[in-house]
């Protein structure tokens, strides 16, 4: 009876699983069902810490009333926050093979156009006019792409550098500096920082931005209801016992969350500053591009402004990939800061 019940349950639980995912393929996916298990817990933990505070503080309501505008603001950072969240989940990182098709595309589009521009001179020159297959152009076409990108990435490097035909054995394309392939998202992404569980997506050139500002509003937030629940302890302290318990814990919880983001708020300022990434700087001596670069050198730093100017406002096209500078601008990188360099502004 018992196995027959079993039996009965598992059939049951099956073809209800099948509806859902008829109905919703992407749940038939594991990864992608596990990453929006998460995004569920993680909108629900925001919904949760306010909602609690609304509902147990008559303070917060009276006070509202009074001034609106304070609460406004606290809703608009709710909001805001929740937004940045979903739009920097839903961003590409940069993935190495959209460059690649965009190098190709570009180069496609000027060698059709050369061509023709000189059929265009050749017809008003009086000459013939020879029809190309398009089968064979096509092809010529496809292994130009393939020598444009193969070029472009060994520019890159330095010459005589023995990384310049890195490959990637898994999407079988040729890696410029400071790429990585992603074992989660099956890609190789330009600028790899690092795969983010709770956003699903990795943190690459394309999404890194984005995901400082959604820490920065994450950090405010948890900071603003933190104080919201200590104001609230500070007057309902003694009133009812459980909620204070349940108040407490839900504080605790902030608060483990709060020193979390400024930890990780704090990390990447420094990551972003210097220029690097956290893959750069966890697997400094395994990347093969950053074996022989000192180790108090960041190769990619171009100063303070700059960088900074770099991460804002340039890191939303995928094309720019910097290359790997030479040995003599290593050498300059590693000589230490003088008057003279501050007053010549080579630290920014």
């Amino acid at each position: 009876m018992g196995v027959f019940c079993g039996g009965f349950l598992r059939d049951t639980c099956d073809r209800v699983a099948d509806r859902c995912f008829r109905f919703f393929p992407c749940l038939s996916d594991p990864a992608r069902r596990s990453t929006l298990c998460l995004k569920v817990a993680l909108v629900t933990l925001h919904l949760i810490f306010p909602g609690v505070l609304f509902a147990l503080d008559r303070d917060l309501i009276v006070r509202t009333r009074e001034n609106p505008w304070y609460t406004v603001i606290y809703l608009l950072l709710f909001v805001a926050t929740l937004a940045q969240y979903f739009i920097t989940s839903g961003t590409s990182p940069g993935y190495l093979i959209d460059a690649q098709k965009a190098v190709d595309e570009r180069d496609s589009l000027v060698r059709r156009t050369s061509v023709d521009t000189q059929q265009s001179a050749s017809s008003k020159n009086g000459s013939v006019v020879i029809t190309v297959d398009q089968n064979l152009s096509g092809r010529n076409y496809q292994r130009s792409n393939v020598t444009a990108w193969t070029k472009l990435v060994m520019d890159m490097y330095p010459p005589g550098s023995s990384i310049r035909n890195w490959t990637c054995t898994y999407c079988n394309i040729l890696q410029p500096p400071r790429a990585k392939h992603c074992h989660d998202c099956e890609k190789c992404v330009l600028q790899f920082d690092h795969h983010c569980v709770w956003l699903g997506t990795c943190i690459g050139q394309r999404n890194h931005c984005r995901f400082w500002w959604y820490i920065l509003e994450e950090t405010a937030l948890c900071l603003w209801t933190i104080i919201l629940y200590i104001v609230y302890l500070k007057y309902n302290i003694s009133k009812t016992w459980w909620v204070d318990v349940i108040i407490i814990l839900l504080l605790g919880t902030l608060s483990i969350c709060l020193i979390f983001l400024l930890l990780l708020l704090l990390f990447h300022c420094y990551l972003i500053v210097t220029n690097q990434t956290t893959y750069e700087l966890v697997k400094r001596r395994r990347i093969p591009y950053l074996r022989g670069v000192p180790q108090r050198v960041y190769p990619f730093s171009k100063g303070l402004c700059r960088n900074l100017y770099v991460f804002c406002c340039a890191q939303n096209s995928i094309l720019p990939m910097e290359p790997m500078p030479s040995a003599q601008e290593l050498e300059d990188k590693l000589r230490p800061y003088t008057c003279l360099d501050i007053l010549s502004c080579r630290c920014c």
